[in-house]
């Protein structure tokens, strides 16, 4: 079983050998064990607190075998509308119950929630659901990390 104790803040000049597809939830996770698509078991043992974002690299504890982790796609509700402040206000509400929630300029994106999906269809946007990666917003007083 691979060790991961570190994420790097470099790309790495070769390709890693092993993919970790996970979940915006599994990316919050600092310390439990998954298994890489190639099959081999990892123990994520990364400094508490560490959130995982698509594309990170992670090293082993011996410092020579490297981890991708990839957005794994999941269910998610995406919510576009024509008008900009329709998807403003959209925010605005989901934000008010700290909902994870993925804003972009074209679209919002949260897990599903049957609740949140009637709100959002009242409020006057358009509701979809879909398997897609997702990539919730980071909490405003948190690192945030791009690759």
């Amino acid at each position: 079983m691979l060790t991961v104790t570190q994420r790097l803040s470099e790309t790495p000049t070769r390709e890693p050998p092993y993919i970790l597809w996970l979940t915006a939830e599994e990316r919050t996770r600092s310390r439990r064990r998954f298994e890489t698509a190639e099959g081999e078991a990892v123990s994520l043992q990364l400094p508490r607190g560490t959130i995982l974002c698509d594309r990170d690299i992670l090293a082993a504890e011996t410092g020579d075998v490297l981890v991708r982790v990839q957005a794994k796609p999941e269910p998610v509700l995406t919510v576009t509308a024509d008008d900009v402040f329709l998807l403003m206000r959209s925010a605005y509400h989901l934000g008010n119950r700290h909902v994870p929630l993925e804003i972009t300029p074209t679209y919002l994106r949260l897990s599903p929630d049957p609740v949140l999906q009637k709100m959002l269809v009242q409020l006057g946007v358009e509701v979809r659901e879909e398997i897609a990666p997702f990539h919730p917003e980071i909490g405003a007083y948190s690192h945030v990390h791009h690759v």
